[in-house]
């Protein structure tokens, strides 16, 4: 396995690390490709290092795996709507100097069925950046984008009134709400993905009512969406390799 760091802006943060899996470990038919955004507040408290241990293990699985970092609240010009480009950029790069590196190490890997994975905050980023790309980039179509534990609403209580969402939009909601709707999961028109809502029925950080109303929201719009809840464990369980919210992560990648 092996790691390189990648720019795709021209930002200190705007780069990636992509994990390239050993020869032993990848199968006969092309690689999938999976995309990782971190959560952490959309915070510089927070970088991509959280999801290493995912990347790790997707990429000794035979993954291709692309872990995104972005600007984020604390640095120069962090926030929204630059935070949420950042990330559609990211998804974009893989047209460009992934797929160029891909080439470079002689790797092949499955276009038609790419997929975006976000915990947190970056369930909501990596549910975003998808629905703004309608589902896909030039060469990469995202079947599957797995939101763990996230914030996809950001229009209902609990949510807009947040510190950390009021310091990443800016400004309260009462000021300016079509921000809020503009970079909301729950406000993007219906896109060619399935958004797989993965959630901790213990999680003290995102209530799973949350992820409840979203997807049965999106489902009535016309989103193909579905939940799964795991039991048990809280809102870190998803950066835990170990955890069974990452076995069920695993699952619905088919990894």
């Amino acid at each position: 396995m092996r790691r390189i760091k990648i720019p795709y802006g021209d930002a200190p943060s705007t780069y990636g690390h992509l994990y390239l899996p050993s020869e032993t470990s990848r199968g006969d038919g092309p690689a999938p490709l999976v995309v990782l955004v971190h959560g952490g507040y959309w915070s510089t408290e927070y970088s991509l290092v959280v999801y290493t241990g995912l990347a790790r293990l997707l990429a000794q699985r035979g993954a291709v795996v692309w872990n995104v970092e972005y600007r984020r609240v604390g640095e120069d010009a962090g926030g929204w709507p630059t935070t949420g480009r950042d990330v559609v950029d990211a998804l974009s790069a893989l047209d460009g100097s992934v797929t160029d590196q891909l080439a470079t190490a002689d790797i092949t890997v499955d276009h038609a069925h790419a997929a975006v994975v976000g915990h947190s905050a970056g369930g909501q980023l990596a549910v975003y950046a998808a629905a703004r790309l309608r589902g896909a980039t030039r060469r990469f179509t995202f079947g599957t984008v797995i939101a763990q534990s996230p914030v996809l609403d950001f229009t209902e209580t609990g949510a807009f009134d947040r510190p950390s969402v009021v310091e990443l939009m800016g400004a309260p909601f009462a000021q300016i709400p079509d921000r809020y709707r503009e970079a909301s999961p729950s406000e993007q028109a219906p896109f060619d993905s399935t958004v797989a809502v993965i959630h901790t029925v213990g999680d003290q950080s995102v209530p799973i009512e949350m992820s409840r109303r979203y997807v049965a929201d999106a489902t009535v719009r016309g989103q193909s969406a579905v939940l799964y809840e795991v039991p048990g464990e809280g809102h870190d369980a998803f950066v835990d390799p170990k955890s069974a919210a990452t076995r069920q992560t695993l699952r619905v990648l088919g990894i």
